[in-house]
């Protein structure tokens, strides 16, 4: 999508570029090829584009000040974390660092990339995620199959019900993704890297978690299936097939899409060159996809469970509330067993709470590495509005379908449950209509004609 000032900043939840500039000139021979090949079945190593995509310009100086001020807390913060509550938790809070850090240098997005396949036909993003799905399920299935845990835990899949919940929750999600400008894991490195309006969508992401836990009687037995783990019935060994094989239809899927469609390459953002790359990005979306699936892991290693981030949100709501006088606690959702002593205890204590942390502190180094670190103001009503909306619904629909495009989406299908299939189903569909729902609140969506999209 060509630039457009009434995007959101969180927009720039860009996939970027899978293999970096082209080699292709504008205008040469191979380039030309390139703009028109359409059969959808020539399943091209390169798939059509309307364009060659564009180079990357040149990464700007580094920003020393955001850069030391985010090393030093993260720093800090994970020896003051060891300290008080031991060396899971700190370990926990480096491994959200590091996917921070990874998911803005590789730019990973899931809202772009759904927006830019749906708009017009780029299916650039939805193969890198089929990256980070085969390798979080080859992961996954090693390590859950074989029991392999540290701390004492005991590796367990992700597998939620199936029903109303799980499908009301993942269209609203889809719709709140696309007029907030982000996803959940979109949220926090964008917040990180100094994008004001994603503060927005965050507050309203913790509004909509509040909504639900202050609702949660009139929805807590909507009708529902039982979990299904693909390795219940046929083991880890099948499970891992099943899932590489519809993965692997995905990708040729989008490619004859691509082909078919001819669309606007995915925008570059800037970069540095040679091994000052790792450091400084951006990162070929492959080189992400393969960082985030091995962190993911890690924290399922070390803690027990896969890799989440919004049920740290309801719990961030429940506890503003308190230290403003309320009692939340005394709520249905919260006294439940689990969610109350989730309550009791310290935020620093808290698995997602404390990965969240981490990929905001991450993304905050590495966009001060990359030169990109600045907070943006001026603000205008329909960026303001859009997010607020986007993340309440996101807020609410996470937590009714129990989870977001990472608890739900990458560590369903991580763990071959049937629900993450179903839910990024019903998200596509909610992204449908949130790209409709982009243009009440006058922001841009991906065209035909658009240099880059």
């Amino acid at each position: 999508m060509t630039t457009n000032p009434t995007s959101p900043p969180g927009n720039t939840d860009s996939v970027g570029t899978v293999g970096g500039p082209a080699a292709d000139a504008p205008g040469s021979a191979a380039g030309a090829a390139t703009a028109t090949v359409s059969p959808a079945l020539a399943l091209t190593w390169r798939p059509a584009l309307s364009a060659p995509p564009p180079r990357p310009a040149d990464a700007e100086p580094v920003r020393w000040w955001p850069l030391g001020i985010a090393l030093a807390g993260a720093l800090a913060l994970a020896a003051y974390v060891w300290n008080a509550h031991g060396a899971l938790p700190a370990v926990l809070l480096v491994l959200g660092t590091g996917l921070g850090f990874t998911l803005f240098h590789s730019r990973f997005g899931f809202t772009s990339a759904w927006r830019q396949f749906l708009a017009v036909g780029n299916g650039t993003g939805l193969r890198a995620h089929a990256v980070l799905l085969g390798t979080t399920a080859t992961l996954f299935a090693l390590v859950i199959g074989t029991g392999t845990g540290l701390f004492g835990s005991t590796p367990a899949p992700s597998a939620g019900p199936i029903g109303i919940a799980l499908f009301l929750g993942a269209f609203l999600f889809g719709i709140g993704m696309q007029l907030g400008g982000a996803c959940a894991s979109g949220t926090l490195f964008a917040v990180g890297s100094g994008q004001s309006a994603i503060v927005i969508t965050l507050v309203g992401f913790i509004a909509g978690s509040v909504i639900y836990s202050a609702a949660w009687p009139l929805v807590a037995d909507l009708p529902a299936l039982p979990p299904f783990l693909l390795s219940d019935h046929v083991g880890w060994g099948g499970s891992w097939a099943i899932t590489i094989a519809l993965l692997a239809a995905l990708v040729v899927g989008t490619r004859a899409v691509q082909n078919r469609r001819v669309p606007p390459p995915v925008g570059a953002p800037p970069s540095a060159r040679g091994a000052l790359r790792v450091v400084r990005g951006s990162w070929p979306l492959i080189a992400g996809a393969l960082v985030l699936a091995v962190l993911g892991t890690a924290v399922l290693v070390v803690s027990g469970g896969p890799w989440g981030i919004t049920s740290a949100f309801n719990l961030w709501g429940a506890k503003a509330l308190q230290l403003i006088g309320l009692h939340p606690e005394t709520w249905a959702f919260w006294s439940q067993p689990a969610q109350a002593e989730q309550l009791a205890g310290p935020v620093l204590q808290d698995k997602n709470s404390l990965t969240n942390i981490g990929i905001i502190l991450g993304a905050a180094v590495a966009a001060g590495a990359a030169g990109t670190w600045k907070l943006h103001t001026g603000l205008s009503w329909n960026l303001v509005a859009a997010g607020l909306a986007g993340g309440i619904l996101m807020g609410i629909g996470a937590r009714l379908a129990g989870g977001c495009n990472i608890g739900a989406y990458l560590a369903g299908i991580g763990s071959g449950s049937l629900h993450g299939w179903l839910w990024a189903v019903f998200a596509l569909a909610g992204t449908w209509a949130g790209l409709r729902a982009r243009t009440l609140f006058g922001l841009g969506v991906p065209k035909p004609g658009d240099s880059v999209c």
